[in-house]
């Protein structure tokens, strides 16, 4: 499972996390509390430089993108897509295993159009608003995997299979 942007617990790097308003509404309207503790989850944009290292180590069949209804509101979305070196400025080849670098690394972002509307409860793919297609493609494409699965609520019938 993948969800359609990333989130952490507890301390340590996270480089795509947003301080702001994003992160915010993405706590909020995600839900992200921990079950036990109630403790909010840091969150952040979807990083696929994490997603294609674990795609990488675990040669995924397929994705089960979840909580794409959470960016329903949003104008446009960020994608990370690359690391790079603050001192070079060149672009790490991968996920970096070293926490000292993956705590200073400068993220590069691609920006996609959000969708504006709501996709809870949608059934099928062709019902999802285009730019919703369009973000689940620019994932598919990015880490080479299909995502075969789109959460668009929280029950479990909330499942678009495609």
């Amino acid at each position: 499972m993948v969800k359609a942007y990333t989130t952490r617990v507890g301390g340590g790097p996270f480089p795509t996390e947003q301080l702001n308003e994003v992160g915010e509404t993405l706590q909020t309207v995600g839900r992200e509390f921990g079950v036990t503790t109630g403790r909010k989850r840091r969150c952040g944009w979807l990083d696929l430089v994490v997603v294609k290292y674990s795609n990488e180590v675990n040669h995924y069949d397929a994705i089960n993108l979840t909580k794409l209804d959470i960016l329903d509101d949003f104008k446009e979305l960020k994608v990370a897509t690359s690391y790079s070196d603050p001192n070079t400025g060149k672009t790490l080849p991968s996920f970096p295993a070293d926490l000292d670098v993956l705590e200073k690394v400068n993220v590069s972002y691609e920006t996609l159009p959000g969708w504006q509307c709501n996709t809870t409860g949608m059934k099928s793919w062709d019902e999802l608003p285009e730019n919703a297609k369009k973000y689940v493609e620019f994932i598919e494409k990015f880490i080479g995997v299909k995502v075969k699965y789109i959460g668009v609520g929280p029950s479990r019938e909330s499942q678009i299979v495609r």
